[in-house]
């Protein structure tokens, strides 16, 4: 059984044979077989065969529990979860140090971060793994700053040594917060204690790029000894992230071996800095050398095709995933979604939704927001609505959607009951977008005053927001022809920056639609003073098989263009979502 089990040597198929010839199975049999089900996948056959033993009167051992928990992690299954760990306490092996690890680790990977740090607390002796989980769990649920306390505290309380999954998953914890002097203690320490190995390799690589030491991280990448397709993807992505596309795409050529993440990463580049011909060059050449595309990489590339408008070559993807016969599950419908709508279909858009088996929050974010982008009010709301229903919760971006579709709809009251339930229900913290929809909810409305007043209010504020918001409410104070609360703004404006044309252009237009001639000369000659120049804005059109940029002599201000600040926010919050995505998954894959 043991070796039939193996997953280099064994056959599975045929270990389950003989398991069920068995009469009376002992239970080193049920934890060898409940151990191959794990590491080869079949969580569910695992969880089955755990229940099975229970029913013949055997009790599980610490040798059990680990793999039972590791399937239940990855099929996150709550109640069968906090089940498990009733008969663990059972048992009496809670304070096993294995057991307490991988339910700690379970824990992780259902999200539950209180449970996972009261059982380290809990726990009367600890092992570096102990440590590994909880710092991993942390990082896992985006809880950086904790996972690098634990570090501190590990190194402060403990007299283990970090290991090479500590420092792995510790620098993960850096680079989110772009905490380059503990990254740099962390590869002192590496050099002096540890010693380098190809994983953290990859993840000081990681790091330094991502904090912008190029230098550095091409350093460690040239200093390897042997390099994989890993460290090649690794580098390639450092350039990428630091807009280096010529210097990653040399790489790119250099590597002796591309496999599919290396072809996504590039090709992921190219996408990020608007050059999506090239993208779509790179991805034919794949096509030619007979390199299967997986779902990341059509993201990508419908990622590029949305923020173009390019609907015909978004078509054509769409086409070659029919084609092929590639699912199209959350993530591929997301992308779907989002390019259809940016291109003007929205029934499409709709069409795709309802076909999606497994929506996810994403899915329904991208269908609110491509209704919110084309008007389509009303129905954004009902999906918001239906979403709240089905369980799923909204994030951040979900809000802008709906915050936007109110602004478009007119509907102040509504908008206002959603701003505050971000807070006060959901616990997201409002960010630069969701303020400007509101401002510009208020300000359609003529609600100036209000628009004002919440400005004042807003927390910490800082000029990368407060500029925004009162640009957005001065256009508003030029439509409704506000003079004074237009100059207290644009007053406020210019102390903070002065040397904005479209402060200036917009109180000049404010003054011309008020017949205050006199002022709108006085403004024209201010600017010509301080050297302010007028900047041009800039549209796109498809112009198949190549874009066209065309320059328009007209002001851009946020809260300027008749779709107020949600349009234009939605757009590059769904954008930068997909191309997240994409880059965690390269930098996931890059971590084995």
């Amino acid at each position: 059984m043991v070796f039939c089990t193996d997953p280099s040597l064994g056959n599975l198929y045929y270990a389950e044979k003989v398991f069920n010839y068995i009469e009376d199975p002992c239970l080193l049999i049920y934890n060898v077989m409940i151990k191959a089900y794990a590491k080869s996948g079949s969580f569910r056959k695992a969880i089955l065969l755990f229940n099975q033993l229970r029913l013949h009167g055997l009790w599980p051992d610490n040798f059990t529990y680990p793999f039972v928990f590791k399937a239940i992690g990855c099929l996150r299954e709550v109640s069968e979860g906090k089940k498990v760990h009733g008969f663990v306490v059972k048992s009496g092996v809670e304070f096993d140090c294995y057991v307490c690890n991988s339910l700690m680790d379970m824990y992780a990977q259902l999200g539950y971060v209180e449970n996972l740090k009261k059982l380290f607390d809990e726990m009367p002796e600890r092992d570096v793994v102990s440590w590994n989980v909880l710092i991993s769990g942390y990082v896992r649920c985006d809880r950086f700053e904790d996972a690098i306390k634990v570090f501190r505290r590990m190194q402060q309380e403990s007299n283990l040594k970090p290991d090479e999954a500590t420092v792995v998953s510790t620098l993960s914890a850096c680079t989110a917060l772009k905490n380059l002097e503990l990254g740099k203690e962390i590869h002192w320490y590496v050099s002096n204690e540890v010693g380098f190995t190809t994983i953290i390799g990859n993840s000081l690589l990681d790091m330094y790029s991502k904090c912008g030491c190029l230098n550095i991280a091409r350093q460690i990448f040239d200093a390897m000894p042997t390099k994989n397709v890993i460290c090649w993807t690794s580098m390639v992505s450092g350039y990428v992230n630091c807009g280096q596309l010529e210097e990653a795409r040399e790489l790119f050529e250099r590597s002796p071996v591309r496999d599919i993440v290396l072809w996504t990463a590039i090709i992921n580049g190219y996408v990020q800095f608007n050059r999506v011909d090239e993208a779509l060059a790179l991805f034919q050449e794949m096509q030619i050398r007979r390199v299967k595309p997986d779902k990341f990489t059509l993201v990508a590339l419908l990622t590029g095709c949305a923020q173009l408008g390019a609907l015909e070559q978004g078509k054509w993807i769409h086409g070659y995933i029919d084609e092929k016969r590639i699912t199209i599950d959350a993530v591929v419908g997301t992308a779907l979604i989002d390019m259809y709508a940016k291109c003007g279909c929205i029934e499409k858009s709709l069409e795709i939704f309802s076909g999606v088996k497994d929506k996810d929050t994403a899915s329904w974010t991208s269908i609110i927001c491509g209704l919110a982008m084309n008007g389509k009010t009303s129905k954004a709301l009902e999906l918001f609505s239906e979403m709240k229903q089905a369980g799923f919760r909204p994030d951040d971006i979900t809000f802008i959607g709906v915050l936007s579709s109110c602004s478009h709809g007119g509907l102040v009251e509504e908008g206002r009951q959603y701003f505050n339930s971000m807070t006060k229900i959901y616990q997201i913290e409002p960010k630069l977008e969701h303020y400007g929809c509101l401002i510009d909810l208020l300000g359609r409305a003529g609600l100036l005053d209000e628009a004002e007043e919440l400005i004042e209010k807003i927390p910490n504020e800082s000029n990368k927001i407060i500029v925004p918001l009162y640009g957005a409410l001065l256009s508003a104070c030029r439509i409704y022809g506000a003079v004074d609360l237009g100059e207290r703004v644009a007053k406020r404006l210019v102390e903070i920056e002065s040397s904005d044309s479209s402060v200036h252009t917009l109180m000049a237009n404010m003054y011309a639609s008020a017949d205050r001639w006199e002022d709108v000369t006085k403004v024209r000659m201010k600017m010509k003073a301080l050297g302010v120049k007028k900047a041009p804005g800039c549209s796109s059109i498809e112009h198949s098989p190549y874009e066209e940029s065309l320059q328009a002599p007209f002001p851009v201000a946020l809260g300027q263009t008749g779709h107020g600040f949600g349009h234009c926010h939605l757009a590059l919050a769904l954008q930068k979502h997909h191309l997240q995505l994409i880059d965690q998954h390269v930098m996931l894959w890059s971590c084995f």
